[in-house]
């Protein structure tokens, strides 16, 4: 009777292991077809499972976002690291805005991720803040080599990137690569060489963060 029980509960097991592999896949569709908010039933139907089981494995929305996007902002951090390791600090800076607009091109959860604030200790946000260190890295190299003008500042390329993919976004079903054309105007735009005085002053960290959050639904889909 006991190796009845135990052969049944490795059966347990593998099964809620499988459920929650595909609610991840689910979400991680979903989340990058229509941002982070999709809602939390659709996401159980397409895995095929109930949304009770889907809430035992994520009891909240964000503890969902954590686990479904985690992988990919990792693979943000790695990018900025090898970045970081181009010889020329302007070729470094290009890679990285270009690969963060090439990821926010194609999934509108990695742009909400962006802007979108998790517990402080969950580790999403513990990985964006190491990949904000390494950017400031890379604009820093390219402010001190001379190649990047001097008047700008994080929240200004920020804002850029993400008015750039934003702005191509009702095009892209027709033009998914118009994006680029964009960034390389914007890129150029950031050389010293083409610089001109800007007016104003650049936006303050919280300021932007409030500006690109879109609102959240009220109440959220379930």
């Amino acid at each position: 009777m006991s190796e009845v029980r135990a052969v049944a509960d490795r059966q347990r097991r593998r099964d809620a292991r499988d459920n929650r592999d595909r609610v991840l896949a689910a979400a991680r569709r979903h989340f990058a077809a229509e941002g982070l908010d999709a809602s939390l039933s659709a996401i159980a139907r397409a895995a095929g499972v109930s949304i009770g089981t889907l809430y035992n494995h994520f009891p909240t929305r964000d503890l969902l976002i954590d686990a479904a996007l985690r992988d990919l902002v990792l693979d943000s951090v790695r990018h900025a690291e090898r970045s970081l390791a181009v010889p020329d600090p302007w070729t470094g800076l290009v890679n990285h805005l270009t690969a963060l607009a090439q990821w926010q091109a194609a999934d509108r959860g990695f742009t909400d991720i962006c802007v979108r604030s998790l517990p402080p200790d969950s580790p999403i946000e513990q990985a964006k803040s190491e990949g904000h260190q390494l950017f400031q890295r890379l604009l820093q190299r390219a402010w001190d080599s001379g190649q990047l003008r001097p008047d700008v500042d994080l929240t200004d390329v920020g804002l850029m990137l993400w008015s750039v993919v934003r702005a191509t976004e009702t095009v892209r079903p027709l033009a998914p690569d118009a994006w680029r054309r964009h960034v390389a105007i914007l890129l150029d735009a950031l050389r010293a060489e083409a610089a001109h005085p800007l007016p104003g002053s650049p936006l303050d960290p919280d300021t932007l963060r409030v500006a690109m959050t879109p609102e959240s639904p009220a109440p959220k889909p379930i």
